[in-house]
């Protein structure tokens, strides 16, 4: 039993840190060759946490393997444009001035309803609506419509707008002080003490949320009791 657990936690570690390694992407986002890692990384750390009778390296070892040939791998796209279209391939241009490139669809295998859901899913109901679309390398599909057919931007209008004002910061987290955050804004704990204290509050504790955003703008959620 403690062999399967501690088989277990290794080798979740393992693939964790595999993942994080091919970056923050959705399985929908993966390339073909981040998509093949991911299920080979699966099936091999699934045979030994199933079978004792197999040495824990020999699972450990195939991964390690794949996980360094996929770094090797990023290194030489980055470093060669036709090493990565030759690995990963470039994206087909299936919609081309409001026209259909019939060709490519049938070369990426590209059907017409599959295109027709993926305008409806951007809120486009007619190709001739479309300037260009672009499947990626990924499988998703970028559309561009014409300009007449895209809302109009302030720029356009010639309306002068303000800036969003920087992203708040986390300061409170579910009743636990963020220090690092704290510092970040040139706050201290007695600033976040005196300013509980104004909206209320005795502790930390009481407080789920409460962020900070520039010039001084506090935003306060209080937890709720637990019944």
């Amino acid at each position: 039993m403690i062999t399967a657990l501690l088989r277990t936690v290794i080798l979740y570690f393992l693939i964790m840190a595999g993942l994080r390694i091919m970056g923050k992407r959705q399985i929908g986002e993966l390339e073909p060759s981040e998509l093949v890692l991911t299920m080979m990384l699966s099936d091999l750390a699934t045979v030994p946490m199933q079978d004792f009778g197999i040495p824990l390296l020999s699972g450990v070892v195939p991964i390690f393997t794949l996980l360094a040939l996929t770094m090797l791998l990023s290194q030489l796209c980055l470093r060669s444009l036709k090493f990565r279209a030759i690995a990963w391939g470039t994206p087909t241009i299936l919609i081309q001035n409001g026209e259909l490139q019939q060709q490519a669809m049938r070369k990426n295998r590209f059907t017409l309803d599959e295109l027709l859901e993926e305008l409806r899913g951007k809120g486009i109901s007619e190709i001739s609506a479309v300037q260009y679309a672009i499947l990626e390398n990924s499988g998703q599909l970028s559309v561009f419509p014409w300009s007449a057919e895209q809302p109009p931007t302030a720029k356009q209008l010639g309306i002068e707008i303000q800036e969003a004002s920087p992203l708040p910061t986390v300061l409170i987290n579910d009743g636990r002080t963020l220090s690092g955050n704290l510092a970040k804004c040139g706050k201290n704990e007695q600033w976040l003490q005196e300013c509980l204290h104004s909206r209320g509050f005795d502790s930390v504790a009481q407080v789920f949320l409460l962020t900070f955003s520039a010039p001084d703008t506090v935003f306060c959620i209080p937890k709720e009791e637990q019944s």
